[in-house]
């Protein structure tokens, strides 16, 4: 077979797997920054090489896999884009965490956020509590965005990406 297409075939197999386990292991392990998530991310993306391009270590096998993954980026959010079926098997839909000062525990815990989690997130919008917000929700980004307020309604979006607290009894 052909070196480069064999590098095509191996990109985007790897590309598609990184789709499926991304939405496997959903949008809270996107956000999820800390250092061993960095190490993952480094060693994934080694490992991902290395399955691209076998053993081809050339500047040109690096190029090909390269322009097949944004090539296929490409392709996918274009097809996202047209039909809402795709677009609802690759992405998660937002979901409400706070309506009208109500907490819906389901949804927390289907996203195995604690409430000291929750409660960061909305200090860190600068209310006090939950009771103060009109809506939380779980963006399909993995941030949570905040509208709080009674006549003169705020919104605010904290770009810090909320994070699994390690050793926290309460989750």
């Amino acid at each position: 077979m052909n070196p480069y297409l064999d590098i095509v075939l191996r990109s985007v197999v790897v590309y598609f797997f990184m789709v499926i386990v991304l939405r496997v292991f959903g949008k809270k392990e996107l956000s999820q920054l800390n250092t061993a998530d960095v190490i993952l991310i480094l060693l994934i993306s080694n490992s991902g090489q290395n399955a691209m391009v076998g053993n081809n270590s050339s500047l040109e096998g690096g190029l090909v896999a390269a322009l097949v993954l944004f090539t296929f980026n490409h392709i996918l959010k274009k097809v996202m884009y047209k039909s809402k079926t795709f677009n609802d098997l690759v992405q998660d839909k937002p979901l409400i965490l706070i309506h009208d000062g109500k907490i819906d525990f389901k949804a927390l815990t289907k996203l195995e956020i604690s409430s000291n989690e929750l409660d960061e997130v909305i200090r860190e919008h600068g209310e006090e509590n939950y009771k103060a917000v009109r809506l939380a929700m779980m963006e399909i980004d993995g941030n949570i965005s905040i509208i709080s307020g009674d006549k003169n309604l705020k919104q605010t979006h904290c770009k810090r990406k909320i994070h699994k607290l390690v050793g926290n009894s309460n989750n």
